[in-house]
């Protein structure tokens, strides 16, 4: 996921560029003074989130990097939401939002505990479903120009310790750590040919692997 001062461009330059269609505007996001838009990529998405009022998270983020674009969240699938939640309380990582519905369970750890991005935890019944993608969600929607997220490379102060925190919880799954202030997105390309290209959205860029 990634915060953006204007939605609708960053939307516009994702989906023209690789091929992404929006399946979803969730309006429950307005609970943390956002707005958003979700694209389908394989059988994972892409969001991109923006603030719609003063004073929130993804807002604060924003200003603090000086960024119009900036890397924001990560979210995972697991089987075993409970017990991890478990860990990570004895290890004191707080858990900053809860969400429980018949289809899925969502909690957020907070990124100053974790490190690096705000994490979502998230477990579905049946597995693979996404309530979070609406109510039309469905998986490789299309895959004319990309199939899959191969990773995202997240720009932080001190990869080396946000790396260790990480792999502390199992949550290094395509995720790498990078110094600097740029962000990378890496999705698998359908036409091996078109490896490589790459666009800049600020700190965050998006390249076919």
């Amino acid at each position: 996921m990634v915060a953006a001062r204007d939605l609708g461009s960053t939307v516009d330059t994702l989906c023209a560029e690789f091929g992404l269609t929006v399946c979803f505007n969730d309006p429950g996001v307005a609970e943390f003074g956002l707005e958003n838009a979700l694209m389908v990529v394989g059988d994972q998405f892409i969001e991109v989130v923006s603030p719609i009022a003063d004073n929130s998270a993804a807002g604060r983020l924003l200003d603090r990097r000086g960024a119009d674009v900036t890397a924001y969240m990560v979210m995972f699938e697991v089987d075993d939401l409970d017990a991890r939640m478990s860990e990570l309380a004895e290890a004191q990582v707080r858990n900053v939002w809860s969400g429980d519905f018949p289809s899925i369970r969502g909690r957020h750890l907070h990124p100053g505990d974790i490190g690096g991005a705000i994490v979502s935890l998230d477990q579905t019944d049946p597995p693979g479903s996404w309530l979070w993608g609406g109510p039309t969600w469905r998986a490789h929607h299309d895959n004319s120009v990309v199939t899959s997220i191969a990773g995202y490379r997240i720009a932080v102060d001190d990869p080396n310790a946000v790396t260790t925190m990480w792999s502390l919880f199992g949550l290094v799954h395509g995720i790498t750590f990078v110094d600097g202030t740029t962000s990378t997105i890496e999705l698998t390309a359908t036409d091996r040919t078109d490896l490589g290209r790459t666009i800049q959205l600020d700190q965050v860029s998006v390249s076919l692997v």
